[in-house]
């Protein structure tokens, strides 16, 4: 059996003892996250890559804003796949059980987040674009165009790349024993409010305004057709991106203030499971989106179809030029194996 430790002890008796007296929480799933982030990151790095392929030749094709905006959500949910659950949880947590240098696990706490504030901030731009088409559609066509968006996307990536360096000093939650400290409180508060308080706020308040616009347009449509028009495809997808951020992400914000006021991840395993848990459900974010635009997008499902069907043809010719290198070296061996005939042979003089 497990011996869960005594999570209801007052917090004044928790003071009195010294950090390394303070009885560590369990890890009660045991090697399921490992499992599950192997298999997230088997799954969700290939469909990412197969992602920005498939965005990058509609990028080029139709040359609009949308696809470079996707572009970067994607490339971001790539590094972090890469950083957080490759180097973060599998090998520095689950291979090496932390046992590495202090500098590299601070140096890869800032790449973390840093790739994670990628991720969800470039998001922010697609919405706002979005908004000004539906909503302003006459001031979208001068200043939305691929120049214009590959500059914002750098941008966001600089700004997400500064946002991540104070995190250096972010504290190790499963093995810090000390209560959290003035330095922890504000990198937490920080966090919570870059990664999901303000875009998530940005979303609300312009995925409302679109809503807003989008119905007084069909009342008109309504009355004299007798039928609502439907969403559009672009609106549905960014509506669907947003709602599933959000969910994905509101347990993990919830744990993290959890731990900074009421329970320590390193002291409750009931606050250690859910941590846990909510780390594998906003990871699972990093994942989802190819079948969100498969689920919404035709161009997008007929470029990966399109991708899909070149591969084949692209090993053909491969397999064809080895057939028949394997072919001549078979021909080759028979003519040498075949003894010479008797005309040919010369009888010594």
């Amino acid at each position: 059996m497990i011996s869960w430790p005594n999570a209801t002890a007052s917090g004044h008796e928790e003071l009195d003892l010294k950090p390394d007296q303070l009885q560590k929480s369990k890890c009660v799933l045991g090697f399921i996250p490992v499992i599950y982030y192997s298999i997230l990151l088997c799954v969700g790095v290939p469909v990412n890559i197969l992602t920005a392929v498939a965005l990058s030749r509609l990028a080029s094709r139709t040359k609009k804003a949308l696809y470079y905006y996707l572009l970067a959500i994607t490339g971001s949910d790539i590094l972090s796949q890469l950083f957080i659950i490759f180097v973060g949880f599998l090998l520095e947590t689950a291979v090496f059980h932390r046992d590495v240098p202090v500098l590299l696990l601070h140096s890869v706490s800032a790449a973390e987040f840093a790739a994670n504030h990628a991720s969800i901030w470039s998001t922010v731009p697609l919405t706002v674009d979005r908004y000004v088409a539906l909503c302003h559609p006459l001031i979208h066509r001068q200043i939305s165009y691929p120049e214009r968006a590959r500059k914002i996307i750098g941008a966001v990536l600089l700004l997400s790349l500064a946002s991540g360096v104070p995190f250096f000093w972010w504290s190790d939650m499963w093995r810090n024993s000390h209560p959290p400290t003035a330095l922890d409180t504000i990198l937490i508060w920080t966090h919570v409010t870059i990664i999901y308080f303000l875009p998530c706020s940005i979303f609300l308040l312009l995925n409302s305004l679109i809503i807003h616009t989008l119905r007084q347009r069909q009342q008109p449509c309504q009355e004299e057709r007798g039928r609502p028009r439907r969403l559009g495809k672009t609106t549905a997808m960014l509506l669907a991106l947003t709602s599933v951020f959000s969910v994905l992400w509101a347990p993990r914000t919830v744990v993290v203030i959890y731990h900074l006021y009421v329970s320590s991840v390193h002291r409750d395993w009931r606050v250690h499971l859910a941590y846990d848990l909510s780390n594998m459900l906003a990871m699972l974010n990093t994942a989802v989106n190819f079948f969100l635009y498969c689920f919404v997008s035709r161009p997008f499902r007929s470029a990966v179809r399109d991708i899909l069907l070149a591969l084949p043809q692209q090993q053909a010719p491969t397999n064809a030029s080895i057939s028949s290198l394997c072919s001549g070296n078979n021909k080759r061996s028979q003519r040498d194996s075949i003894p010479l005939s008797p005309h040919r042979t010369r009888k010594p003089s």
